[in-house]
């Protein structure tokens, strides 16, 4: 499931127009791993984007009544991002 959102947020960016994604130094799964270790939960949506000038994987994890959503830069495994969200909220 993962893998499909990865691959549909590359195309998605080619299709705009811009160059194709770059390849990222981490996996996807490596990404969620240390997602997970911040914010333990279940991952309902996570994506390869490009956000803030640098490519990054964003992951929105339920815990509970709320949405955390956590992004790990996709070359260094650096958190970049780390909020709470209601459910129903846009990205």
């Amino acid at each position: 499931m993962l893998r499909t959102v990865l691959l549909t947020s590359a195309l998605l960016v080619t299709a705009t127009g811009a160059t194709a994604a770059p390849h990222a130094k981490l996996s996807m799964a490596q990404a969620r791993a240390i997602a997970l270790k911040k914010a333990p939960g279940t991952v309902t949506k996570g994506e390869y984007e490009k956000e803030g000038g640098g490519w990054r994987y964003s992951f929105d994890i339920k815990q509970g009544a709320r949405i955390h959503e956590i992004g790990v830069d996709a070359n260094t495994g650096r958190i970049v991002e780390d909020k709470f969200e209601r459910p129903g909220d846009k990205d």
